[in-house]
């Protein structure tokens, strides 16, 4: 059972998909430091490939894409794409393997199954590879046909599909009108191409949303056998996303209203036999993100929360950021500035941080918080917190256990909230970030 304590939920929070956060990235660090890096990379290598591009933009979102309405566009981008892999295979050495590769975006069926297929090809043949897991972000309402046989001869193992709401009217107020029978179609498609695990974007927080509709949508989800699904309270946050002034903040859920939805989600999928990935995610027993889950082995990277034990994470495309134990690094986001700089032969790396000792000492606590529940935690480190964390503490959403700190099943929704304390970045404007919950 949740408790609403409205005074720990105030403060927006990252989701700490990395630590630092991109918020902390920098100009300062770029190619050269990205070049490095790649040169003394060996063991487990894993790739996100990014395709800012769709055929539609909805409203809410916070992706760098845009509308794949003009073709030269596209195949400029793609074609400095393919440098950008030549550029970065080149520089791995011998040893560096790759064993996952990730698509997202954007959407990358907002490209054409063909382009699609010539790149997984050029990653193929120009990495080394070990059977990679490959997955795939996908829009059902450009999931054509041909998709089919380019997901099965690829052999994607895993899909997720930008669901967000079952709810007509709420499709319709966040730019997103997706029939069910065409999410249903879908299904079917990646299920008869051999997709194994199947992963349902969910939203909660959505103008004029209400927990009937939050409950349809969930039953709706169960019913199609996801394996895998994300329930994300929405963010609005126009300041920094205007394409969201197009959703009318009036008719937003207020906060208690948003845990309230979070709280019954939890409680629902639980019901049904899924288990708690962290905080805002579930997955079937059988599934590899639960089984990390219960064996402790649940990390999170610039995806969320992975299975996904390789320490490199290599971005490829505009905006795509790479991660090494002791540098995070990030391409340019602009895709005009980002194919010019790989036109030159130059990696399109221009900011991101160096991980110091205390960066990556403070990243594993918040690491440990969020997949685990529990972090040990050094002395000068609980003297530090222990203040900020007493409210925590005493409203039991959290305990010590010895040199352990513990979230307790009811701080679950305050986890985020909890690892902030140990994040000394978070200390000035926090405008950039969403709710707690």
């Amino acid at each position: 059972m949740w408790t609403y304590h409205p005074e720990l939920l105030a403060i927006p929070v990252p989701r700490y998909t990395s630590f630092p956060t991109a918020a902390e990235f920098a100009g300062g660090i770029g190619a050269g430091q990205y070049e490095e890096a790649l040169e003394r990379t060996q063991g487990e290598v894993s790739l996100y490939v990014h395709i800012p591009f769709c055929e539609k933009i909805c409203w809410y979102c916070g992706c760098n894409t845009s509308v794949a309405n003009r073709r030269d566009r596209v195949a400029s981008y793609l074609d400095a794409l393919h440098r950008e892999i030549d550029l970065v295979a080149e520089r791995l050495p011998t040893g560096a393997r790759v064993t996952r590769i990730a698509f997202g975006g954007g959407s990358p069926n907002g490209i054409s199954p063909i382009d699609f297929v010539r790149l997984v090809d050029a990653l193929t043949l120009q990495f080394e590879t070990s059977h990679p897991v490959t997955s795939i972000e996908l829009d059902p309402r450009t999931l054509g046909a041909g998709w089919a046989g380019v997901i099965a001869s690829v052999g994607i193992a895993r899909a997720s599909l930008g669901v967000q709401t079952f709810a007509e009217p709420l499709q319709r107020a966040i730019g997103r009108v997706q029939p069910t029978a065409m999410i249903e179609q879908a299904v079917a498609m990646l299920r008869g191409a051999g997709v194994g695990s199947l992963n349902f974007d969910l939203m909660y927080g959505l103008p004029g949303q209400t927990m009937a509709q939050l409950k349809d949508s969930l039953e709706r989800t169960v019913a199609l056998g996801a394996d895998r699904i994300a329930l994300f309270g929405y963010a609005h946050v126009p300041h920094l996303i205007p394409r969201q002034r197009k959703i009318d903040a009036s008719e937003l859920p207020g906060a208690e209203a948003r845990f309230a939805m979070a709280a019954y989600g939890h409680g629902f999928l639980l019901d049904r036999g899924y288990v708690a990935v962290g905080f805002d995610h579930f997955a079937l027993p059988g599934d590899p993100l639960a089984q990390a889950t219960l064996t402790g082995h649940l990390r999170r990277n610039f995806q969320g929360f992975t299975d996904d034990q390789a320490p490199v994470l290599l971005g490829l495309g505009a905006s795509a950021i790479g991660g090494f134990p002791d540098l995070l690094v990030q391409n340019e986001k602009n895709t005009g500035r980002y194919r010019m700089m790989l036109s030159q032969d130059r990696l399109a790396a221009t900011r991101g941080i160096v991980r110091s000792a205390e960066d990556q000492r403070r990243g594993a606590v918040i690491e440990a918080l969020l997949c685990q529940g529990r972090a040990p935690v050094a002395a000068d480190l609980w003297q530090e917190a222990g203040p900020l964390l007493r409210p925590y503490l005493d409203a039991g959403l959290c305990e010590t256990d010895g040199g352990d700190l513990v979230v307790l099943p009811g701080g679950l929704p305050y986890a985020r909230s909890i690892a902030a304390r140990f994040d000394p970045y978070r200390k000035e404007s926090l405008r950039c970030f969403s709710s707690a919950v």
